[in-house]
């Protein structure tokens, strides 16, 4: 483990899933900043994971370096603030969803090397899929740097920052659409006669195996599912239903709708260059 120290800058729900995995993987407390906008919310982190709550310049100046984990829409003030005043030998590393690397290369010093990443919330159990783009001025070893921060709590993977809308609407918002194909199943159940908590209990433990075993076992997922279904049998039966409704096209239009709204908060933010 290297001897950085990391600033997590606007520690909300999803900043402070980095913290604690950098905890949980061994990362020094005193290593760890974070800023916050409201005093209670400080209070909090500090008391839950004994780190040092700081002010956004304090941030700035002794990490070496600045996680930006706050909305899309609050980054340009953010920026307008500090951004300016990043010291050289920084790695500001992004997690803004939609933001390229370029909004932000526009407002920091000239030679702030900046990463893009996008991760997803089973960082909470050590199971996120992260993917890292290396934006301006950024080296192998800003993107290894960004690798072992997030690497403890999942896996991490390299794309090009051409990618990252795709992997935005892909992985970054894939867990929503799981929880809903679970909850529909679920009330699917309830309707066929199972109480809830015997529906949930059956479709939890299904979903954590087929996933261990999709990812496990190396198959395609067809190969799979066609072991599933036997011919004009009850699993043939289902599939042919939801092929009917267009299941497949409906997942196919809502990634196509969550990749173009990534690219328009992008829109909507770029600012005209220096």
């Amino acid at each position: 483990m290297t001897e950085h120290s990391v600033a997590v800058i606007g520690a909300g729900k999803l900043g402070e899933v980095v913290l604690s995995g950098l905890l949980r993987s061994g990362w020094p407390a005193a290593r760890l900043l974070a800023t916050t906008r409201r005093p209670e919310r400080a209070a909090e982190l500090a008391e839950r994971y004994g780190i040092r709550p700081v002010l956004n310049l304090t941030a700035v100046t002794q990490a070496d370096v600045l996680l930006i984990a706050v909305k899309p829409q609050d980054a340009a003030k953010l920026l307008d603030d500090f951004g300016m005043k990043v010291p050289p030998g920084k790695l500001v590393v992004s997690l803004c969803a939609g933001l390229p690397t370029s909004f932000f290369a526009e407002r920091l010093p000239g030679g702030i090397p900046v990463v893009r990443v996008m991760t997803n919330t089973p960082a909470l159990v050590d199971e996120a899929m992260t993917a890292i783009s290396p934006g301006p001025y950024a080296t192998e070893e800003h993107l290894a740097l960004t690798e072992e921060i997030f690497r403890p709590v999942g896996r991490t993977m390299r794309v090009p920052e051409s990618q990252q809308d795709a992997v935005t609407a892909l992985s970054g918002s894939g867990p929503a659409y799981f929880y809903l194909l679970v909850e529909a199943m679920i009330d699917a159940g309830i309707l066929l006669g199972l109480p809830r908590h015997v529906a949930q209990d059956l479709m939890v433990q299904t979903v954590v195996g087929s996933a261990m075993m999709l990812r496990d076992s190396g198959e395609h997922p067809v190969k799979l599912r066609e072991a599933v279904t036997s011919p004009a049998g009850t699993t043939a039966s289902a599939i042919r239903e939801l092929e009917k409704h267009g299941v497949r096209a409906a997942f196919l239009d809502a990634l196509e709708a969550a990749r173009n709204r990534a690219a328009e908060i992008a829109t909507q933010m770029a600012a005209p260059t220096r």
